[in-house]
């Protein structure tokens, strides 16, 4: 594979892994882009990969995540789970509203692709 097309599926993969996790800033409501900063101040550090080849220390979030239930998802930012702090402490009750807000208009991550054999 010749480098210029290596360097095209590099940023061809980085651009579908940023779509993956945001959304049009026209698409957003007021409550949305809030919570929008909040997630990438807070949450974006384990459910945004900061580069392509870096892991997700936590599952990527959408409109699918805790089977799209904002109740759960608040209950999830204020209380954590094993192995994710809990914000409530952090975040008041309209912030955590306002990211869970946002984290209801991502869109379904696609699945993985298959593992190429070697």
């Amino acid at each position: 594979m010749s480098r210029l097309t290596l360097a095209a599926v590099l940023v061809a993969s980085a651009s579908a892994a940023f779509a993956q996790t945001s959304v049009p800033p026209e698409q957003l409501n007021d409550t949305q882009k809030a919570g929008q900063k909040l997630f990438y101040q807070s949450c974006g550090v384990c459910h945004l990969k900061p580069q392509i080849t870096a892991p997700l220390y936590g599952p990527a979030l959408s409109k699918e995540s805790a089977s799209g239930n904002e109740a759960a998802i608040r209950t999830i930012i204020s209380d954590g789970l094993v192995r994710m702090p809990g914000f409530k402490y952090q975040f008041n009750e309209q912030q955590i509203a306002q990211i869970a807000s946002y984290v209801l208009a991502l869109p379904p991550s696609p699945p993985a692709p298959p593992a190429q054999p070697r």
